[in-house]
């Protein structure tokens, strides 16, 4: 059985989005990813410090965290990060202060 990737994945400029979920797709070229029970940061706390703690530690109280979703299909991706599963565990929590 494949072992589920689950990440947290950064849009251009453009998009300007923060989403988590479990790595379905991910085409570097096209700059394409899609994510399975994805969820989006609204806005993350200094104690989660940054967007490399959304993959590492998750985020922490008062951030904002939206719901899961079944299914999303992100455009303009500049990168995708693996997380741990502390990290997991927090997103799983959807904290919305």
């Amino acid at each position: 059985m494949e072992k589920k990737r689950m990440v947290v994945v950064t849009t251009d400029k453009d998009k300007r989005g923060v989403f988590f979920g479990e790595l379905v797709r991910h085409d570097e070229k096209a700059k394409v990813a899609i994510l399975k029970d994805a969820q989006m940061a609204v806005r993350w706390s200094l104690a989660t410090k940054g967007v490399l703690g959304l993959a590492s530690i998750g985020p922490q109280e008062g951030s904002r965290i939206f719901s899961i979703i079944p299914k999303i299909t992100l455009d303009g991706v500049t990168c995708v990060m693996d997380t741990t599963k502390k990290a997991v565990e927090k997103w799983k929590m959807q904290p919305w202060a």
